[in-house]
């Protein structure tokens, strides 16, 4: 086995979800992750957990998402009683083809994400990581040879994460007490918005699974202002480019996307919390030096900002403060490395990518 996949393993066993003797996991993965799959096992079998493992098959769950009739959804009891059950979470993304899904209705995959809704606040309860096997077919959407991309996968997750974790701290302590940030990138985005009581979040690791981000929730009628998402994203197996959103009192009054607009329309149209903001984060993992089409990675990228349409993680909301809910988190990349400032309370804290307590910030 590559001492790499090792490495990755006791990452999620041991600092990501610190698997504990008799705890109750569940391992869900692609078959093409055998190696990281059967290297968690391992290790969950030598700290005495108990485990299922659920290995799925991209083109099963999509060709039954293609015949279930749009009415017929509704929550799996199964599913529902598995995760009230477990004590950690542990999902290993690897896509043969990441457009598996690309013919299932947008609506139909919308209304499987509500109907799920409760699987998914519940797990969110739980000890969880989300991480990635460098798969070809993600190999292949990163334009990468499949050894390159497993190198760039393993920089980015195999980190001395205590030694993010203090880095990242610096950002933590200037956000977390703020009451307003404010985002400008170029002519098209200039947003504000309030994050007066809410928390920020370290995200070393602990997960998903390469980590390298810190974020926090927007209250959520706060945001004012234009975004153009100059970043593309998959959602739903397509791509959509350079979205638009204009936000008045919190909510997205205005949208538009050069491709796949249908597919954000039905994002936006999930719930009443789809239109407004439940994320802002801030990318801090260097070792992700370029886009590669994959959420988990492209978020942290250095010199980004991303912000999600949806449901605001628990951590980040304040104690009196509203929690924006929806069945919806989708998250979308503002590039922050040229003609681009992040204020806090009307300070200017980032700088074409340079943070204040790095060297080469220019006030």
């Amino acid at each position: 086995m590559d001492p790499r996949i090792r490495e990755h393993a006791e990452i999620i066993v041991d600092h990501s979800v610190k698997v504990q003797e008799g705890d109750e996991v569940i391992l869900r993965g692609d078959p093409v992750a055998e190696e990281l799959i059967i290297a968690v096992a391992e290790l969950c079998g030598e700290r005495g957990a108990n485990l299922n493992t659920r290995m799925n098959s991209s083109r099963a769950s999509t060709a039954y998402r293609r015949a279930l009739d749009i009415d017929d959804i509704t929550m799996s009891d199964v599913s529902l009683a598995a995760m009230e059950e477990a004590d950690v979470y542990i999902a290993i993304r690897a896509d043969t083809n990441t457009n598996e899904t690309s013919d299932i209705d947008p609506e139909k995959t919308a209304a499987m994400s509500k109907a799920n809704q409760e699987i998914l606040d519940i797990r969110l309860g739980k000890r969880w990581v989300g991480t990635q096997y460098p798969a070809a077919g993600n190999a292949q959407d990163a334009e990468m040879s499949t050894p390159n991309y497993e190198e760039f996968v393993w920089d980015a997750v195999n980190k001395d994460w205590d030694a993010v974790r203090e880095h990242q701290q610096q950002m933590v302590e200037i956000l977390d007490p703020a009451k307003e940030v404010r985002l400008v990138s170029g002519e098209e985005t200039d947003v504000t918005m309030s994050v007066a009581g809410n928390h920020t979040i370290n995200d070393y690791a602990e997960r998903n699974l390469p980590g390298g981000e810190v974020f926090t929730a927007p209250v959520p009628d706060s945001v004012d202002g234009e975004v153009v998402f100059d970043k593309p994203l998959m959602a739903q197996g397509r791509e959509i480019q350079d979205v638009y959103l204009n936000f008045e009192d919190g909510k997205v009054v205005d949208h538009g996307a050069e491709k796949n607009e249908e597919v954000l329309t039905a994002v936006l149209n999930t719930d009443d919390g789809a239109r407004y903001l439940g994320e802002l984060g801030i990318g801090m993992n260097r070792d992700i030096d370029q886009f590669t089409y994959n959420m988990l990675f492209d978020e942290k990228m250095g010199d980004t900002v991303h912000m999600a349409l949806g449901r605001a993680y628990d951590g980040t909301v304040g104690e009196n403060n509203e929690q924006n809910q929806s069945a919806m988190h989708m998250d979308m990349i503002v590039d922050m490395s040229e003609e681009s400032r992040i204020e806090v309370d009307g300070e200017v804290v980032q700088r074409n990518g340079t943070f204040i307590f790095e060297d080469g910030f220019e006030a």
